[in-house]
């Protein structure tokens, strides 16, 4: 028996996916989670074989949880769902080491294949995905660049961006709009957006 966790923030998406699992005769659900924070607690004590989760989590998100179950739990296998086909999300979930990356479009039976797969220890992709990460342009933005736009996503204004990184408040505007400017945005908010959804912040 392949025995799996799902985290999915959602009761009835959750309930759904388990309930539909646990008709495949190879197949028990053995612990279900709503936050990204209970992913690794939960796989300690229930030893999954297979973890499937949802990259956008509340707590932490999916795919950093990924990363951390991949050191605590080495022998779980990782299949992210995502319910947006960003290519950015592809490329942060192949950092993370996951074994398999599926859009929440797939079929049942095609989300049991794929756990299937990756117990078995293959990788398994969504090809239209994969595609599109593979023309994806590289990461334009340099790590400071990049440490100053991710606080900007959280909130951070200018002063306290220069505060945390020893910099100006005019220095750290300057940034921004040089941050703007190589990702053709059309303001800080739209920056933050590109860089998101491209997986670069």
């Amino acid at each position: 028996m392949i025995r799996i966790l799902l985290a999915e923030d959602m009761d009835v998406v959750r309930g759904a996916l388990a309930t539909l699992l646990g008709l495949e005769p190879d197949m028990t659900v053995v612990a279900q989670v709503g936050s990204g924070d209970t992913i690794v607690p939960a796989a300690v004590e229930h030893r999954p074989d297979v973890a499937v989760l949802d990259v956008e989590l509340p707590g932490i998100d999916g795919l950093t949880a990924a990363a951390v179950l991949k050191e605590r739990v080495p022998d779980c296998a990782v299949l992210m769902l995502t319910g947006y086909g960003k290519p950015g999300g592809l490329r942060r979930a192949l950092e993370a080491q996951v074994s398999g990356y599926l859009l929440k479009t797939a079929t049942p039976a095609e989300l049991a294949a794929a756990i299937r797969a990756v117990h078995a220890g293959e990788r398994v992709l969504d090809p239209k995905l994969a595609v599109a990460a593979w023309e994806l342009p590289g990461n334009p933005l340099t790590p400071r660049e990049a440490e100053v736009l991710r606080m900007a996503a959280e909130g951070a204004g200018a002063d306290e961006i220069g505060a945390h990184l020893h910099l100006s408040a005019r220095t750290v505007r300057n940034y921004l709009s040089a941050i703007a400017t190589k990702l053709d945005a059309r303001n800080r908010v739209d920056a933050v957006r590109i860089a998101q959804e491209s997986g670069w912040i």
